[in-house]
């Protein structure tokens, strides 16, 4: 039974990579479709195949340096077996002088990157014909892949396959004319909530935000309601009461988290238009503080009566956070606007369900004599949390927490019989 575990979980765990890795065996055309700005691309040639080329013999882990004696024959080698047409007439690929290695993990890629020119307007289709390696192996495939579209609503995606080519069908056309705002408005929206659900640091956040919304201090720094003395209570400072009614708990989730959202709007809309730039280590160092000092507040309240200070003094900070993984989407200033609207109502969305998940269970949690000793711990726990990633953030190094967890769970996986 152990056996057939392991299996099914190595099964699972093998599928991401089969899906999202370069493969072996085939060779790809990255293309980024723009507005107004034409078309750009790169080539991408296995060194396997490579090798297939020249008889050579590279390995996993090669250099450019290695493979620089081939470069300038690759170049022409790949413009060799490839073209661009369209009603408009040919696209001359035009290369650049960069090239790069990508270290995928099934095998190392030759990246070669390119423009297409008579591309002041942008045709209403596409004919490709791409035949590297087709003659040294007929098992070879190409693919072309739209890495990004913002009317088509592609957003920096590589697994967007738009063509297949293949030794007896290297020639294939592709249609750029089913776009409109509206798909690339949803593509951003579907970015920012994909980008708050993966983003730990923003949830943990989030999380010490609303952890104190069911309940409501009670002055009373040394007594709990039985006139006890307890470490919990003097630890928080003051005992906690359950609120009594879900306006009152909800209200408050309503006030802090749309101080958030005016703040990282602010500070995204900012830095997404080149008006205010921070230094990406001190926006990530700051974030991972921020969970920190609003889970502190959680126990020793730093703005009495105004938790909104904390929610709307490091949501900026939080805005420069996403307005980085703006720019690592590959936006330009085409659609800037619209990019922004539906990458925030993405986030928006993104923490309406975070919040949809966690408070309702909070609530109900409310009246449990437990809570406040659950809601001081979890705060303690995520203080050593932000104290971990502030310091790894700020000096860029690597404490090995992580490692150790990462470990601990392989042991735990293994004793239990799912791992061997």
């Amino acid at each position: 039974m152990s056996n057939r575990l392991s299996f099914m979980l190595g099964f699972f765990l093998l599928i991401p990579l089969l899906l999202l890795s370069h493969i072996p065996n085939q060779s790809y055309i990255f293309l980024r479709v723009y507005e107004n700005d034409g078309i750009d691309g790169r080539f991408e040639i296995n060194t396997n195949d490579i090798n297939k080329i020249y008889n050579t013999d590279f390995k996993k882990g090669v250099t450019l340096s290695e493979l620089n004696p081939y470069v300038e024959d690759l170049k022409a080698y790949m413009l060799s077996r490839s073209s661009f047409n369209s009603p408009l007439g040919h696209h001359q690929v035009l290369l650049r002088d960069s090239v790069q290695i990508f270290p995928g993990v099934l095998g190392d890629y030759l990246q070669i990157y390119f423009s297409l020119d008579n591309m002041e307007t942008l045709p209403e289709s596409l004919e490709v014909e791409f035949r590297p390696v087709f003659d040294v192996d007929p098992t070879h495939k190409g693919y072309l892949i739209t890495e990004y579209n913002w009317r088509a609503g592609v957003i920096n995606e590589e697994s967007n396959i738009s063509m297949e080519f293949s030794p007896n069908s290297p020639i294939d056309t592709m249609s750029l004319t089913d776009v409109s705002i509206w798909k690339g408005i949803v593509a951003m929206v579907k970015q920012g909530v994909w980008h708050i659900w993966i983003g730990l640091d923003h949830i943990l956040f989030l999380i010490a935000l609303i952890l104190p919304s069911v309940v409501r201090r009670r002055k009373n720094p040394h007594e709990n309601k039985d006139g006890r003395h307890g470490l919990w209570q003097v630890l928080g400072r003051y005992s906690w009461e359950p609120v009594m009614g879900f306006k009152p708990a909800f209200i408050y989730i309503i006030k802090v988290i749309t101080f958030f959202t005016i703040a990282h709007t602010i500070t995204l809309s900012l830095a997404s238009l080149q008006l205010v730039v921070l230094p990406s280590r001190f926006v990530e160092s700051m974030i991972a503080l921020s969970i920190g000092l609003a889970a502190l507040h959680n126990i020793v309240p730093i703005f009495k009566g105004n938790d909104w200070v904390i929610a709307f003094g490091f949501g900026l900070f939080h805005g420069f956070g996403f307005a980085s993984v703006l720019g690592d989407l590959g936006l330009t200033s085409e659609f800037l606007t619209l990019s922004l609207l539906g990458f925030n109502i993405g986030v928006e969305l993104g923490q309406i369900v975070i919040i949809a998940i966690f408070f309702p269970l909070l609530y109900l949690l409310r009246n449990a004599k437990a809570y406040p000793k659950l809601l001081v711990g979890v705060s303690i726990l995520l203080i050593l949390i932000s104290i971990n990633w502030s310091v790894e953030r700020s000096f860029e190094i690597d404490l090995g927490v992580y490692g150790f967890l990462k470990s601990s769970l392989r042991k735990v996986l293994v004793f239990i019989g799912l791992l061997s």
